[in-house]
């Protein structure tokens, strides 16, 4: 296994780690231990990337693990942002149902031999939900940084339904032609 490969892997670790230290209010700073945890895991969404592209470290299992690690990742943070009343339930229902209309999409294309590569606006929208959890995991008490949180909440909920349609949109093919 490569490095990239290991970074998403460490990344898909992190994950209950997250959750603990998110759910564990008995742990002082529990919040904040959990948002360096999730910063790390994200850089090494960064870094994994970046990798297996200098390095040509590109595989199969990177295609697949790579993007599911990122969902992992910011699903269970969301779920975690829903029992802390952070986040709206049903707006972590539309960006999740996104995630599960694109990997339907994403099988019916690969059955069909066709790789749909990310658009630039699933990129915006994966970049601007980390960034909403991590201020949301920041959570400091001042009116302009909880308008700046709500800024947040609302431009992912937005990129999320126009990556949605973009994507759809462009690779409309796969369903229309039974490819």
């Amino acid at each position: 296994m490569n490095l990239p490969n290991k970074l998403t892997m460490f990344r898909v670790a992190l994950i209950p780690v997250f959750i603990i230290f998110m759910m564990a209010d008995m742990i002082p700073y529990h919040k904040i231990w959990a948002m360096i945890i999730f910063i790390v895991a994200s850089l090494t969404d960064t870094a994994d990337g970046y990798i297996a592209r200098k390095y040509n470290l590109v595989t199969n299992f990177g295609k697949f693990m790579d993007p599911l690690a990122d969902k992992l990742l910011v699903c269970s943070a969301m779920i975690c942002l829903i029992d802390t009343k952070q986040l709206a339930s049903w707006i972590v229902i539309v960006i999740i149902a996104r995630e599960f209309i694109i990997s339907g999409f994403r099988l019916i294309a690969c059955d069909s031999g066709v790789v749909i590569a990310a658009s630039v606006w699933g990129k915006l929208k994966t970049i601007c939900q980390m960034v909403m959890i991590i201020a949301l995991l920041w959570d400091l008490p001042f009116f302009g940084f909880w308008v700046f949180e709500q800024i947040l909440i609302w431009l992912s909920l937005v990129l999320t339904i126009i990556s949605l349609i973009d994507y759809i949109y462009k690779n409309r093919s796969v369903l229309s032609s039974g490819k």
